[in-house]
């Protein structure tokens, strides 16, 4: 899946992320990736892996493979 752009301009992506296992590393991941110059939102799912960004403007994949590493978990790609 690529991004998606809707009508108010905002782009929504959604990334797999392996190793969230409660909401602690949701909030983890979520905190690292909302602090990305640009995102608007996040929620991360632990039970599927799934984070759903939205953004003013298509992020980098490598700032949020950088700020997934640094929450401590493996960004594998977009879902």
């Amino acid at each position: 899946m690529t991004a998606q752009t809707d009508t108010s301009g905002s782009v929504t992506t959604v990334y797999k992320v392996t190793g969230m296992s409660c909401g602690h590393c949701e909030g983890s991941v979520s905190g690292e990736i909302s602090e990305i110059p640009g995102v608007s939102s996040v929620k991360a799912v632990a039970s599927t892996g799934e984070v759903t960004v939205v953004s003013t403007a298509p992020l980098d994949d490598e700032a949020v493979r950088a700020a997934v590493d640094e929450a401590g978990f493996e960004l594998a790609g977009r879902a």
